[in-house]
């Protein structure tokens, strides 16, 4: 099929505040022969855009296109044999005129361009906004379940801003698993939503001692894991609350990142430390597939519930809004972006 000339995207050409983003007409990408192409419905807003969009993260070069997560509908299949001949790629369906979500960083356009491998069908049974919301999140919580710490029945947990999208996926995952969850949030609204998805024990750390109120839950042991998401703030006392042979998975950098820190500190309590990215749980075809099944698997059936807090428009205002709300501590489950117009 032909392709447009151009497309619109939301970019920024170099990194500082919400007062770079920008939405600009750009030229249709370059299409590899083992690309997909689609047609974008839903853009899924992370912390990993604002990473980005700050410096935290560095882009190859700038200009460059925002976004990691979306949803849309395939236009184009790619013409490599090797790739048709892939085992992993016949196996997942892929179709022009399929739903799929896709990872992939730069990814906030009208149409893109991306590797087959990080393209995910969406079932039948769920739509396109779902797919949006759900795909890093619930890959992030899945995998991280499996190979960060292996949640099993009877553990202790601790999740870090629990009502936030991936803590509300952790905190419902958990729970299938038959594990007891704690977590930390900033509001009653947010606790009693904690709640409802399964938590256990949700503590208001603007107003309570985290560490404190962990050992006096745990009559003193602390807990098997914590899952954390904010980084900075909370990570020297992981180690307080943490028990003997206890994971701490460090998750993200909602506060800022972590300052490095001394092998020494595991030693007092033999404690695992990881920093994972889910990108490197599904790194190979054949382990996007068994996580992206996995995950889609889970929301189809309603054991994980994806939760879309707000829709934003695509402009360069909306991109902004959805930043500066999920950055703000405004947000529960997950914001997204509407690009495709009806």
């Amino acid at each position: 099929m032909s392709f447009p000339l151009n497309v619109d995207a939301i970019t920024i050409a170099k990194t500082g505040g919400l007062e770079v983003i920008e939405k600009t007409t750009i030229p249709f990408p370059r299409v590899d022969s083992r690309d997909i192409v689609i047609k974008v419905a839903y853009a899924g807003v992370n912390f990993i855009d604002v990473y980005y969009r700050t410096g935290l993260y560095a882009y190859k070069e700038l200009p460059a296109v925002l976004g990691k997560e979306t949803s849309g509908v395939i236009v184009a299949l790619p013409t490599d044999k090797d790739v048709l001949d892939n085992g992993t790629f016949k196996e997942n369906g892929y179709r022009v005129g399929g739903r799929v979500a896709v990872d992939f960083l730069g990814t906030h356009s009208t149409y893109i361009s991306v590797p087959w491998k990080n393209v995910y069908p969406i079932p039948d049974s769920l739509s396109l906004l779902v797919g949006a919301a759900g795909l890093l999140q619930g890959l992030t919580a899945v995998s991280f379940f499996h190979e960060a710490y292996d949640v099993q029945k009877g553990d202790v947990i601790l999740i870090h801003t629990i009502a936030g999208g991936l803590g509300l996926l952790f905190c419902q995952l958990a729970k299938l698993r038959g594990a007891t969850v704690i977590g930390t949030t900033s509001t009653e609204t947010k606790k009693k939503l904690a709640i409802e998805n399964g938590a256990d024990h949700v503590i208001l750390y603007p107003m309570e001692d985290t560490v404190k109120r962990v050992l006096e839950i745990t009559t003193g042991e602390g807990v098997h894991a914590v899952f954390d998401g904010v980084g900075k703030d909370t990570f020297d006392n992981n180690f307080k609350l943490i028990r003997r042979k206890g994971t701490i998975v460090s998750v993200g950098n909602a506060s800022g990142a972590v300052a490095p820190v001394s092998l020494l500190k595991l030693v007092e309590k033999n404690v695992k430390l990881l920093r994972p990215t889910m990108s490197n749980y599904v790194y190979t075809p054949e382990e996007a597939r068994k996580y992206g099944i996995m995950t889609f698997d889970l929301i189809s059936k309603g054991q994980l519930k994806i939760q879309v807090f707000k829709e934003y428009p695509f402009t360069a205002e909306g991109a902004k809004e959805a930043q500066r709300d999920l950055t703000g501590g405004k947000t529960t489950g997950k914001l997204v972006i509407k690009v495709e117009e009806k």
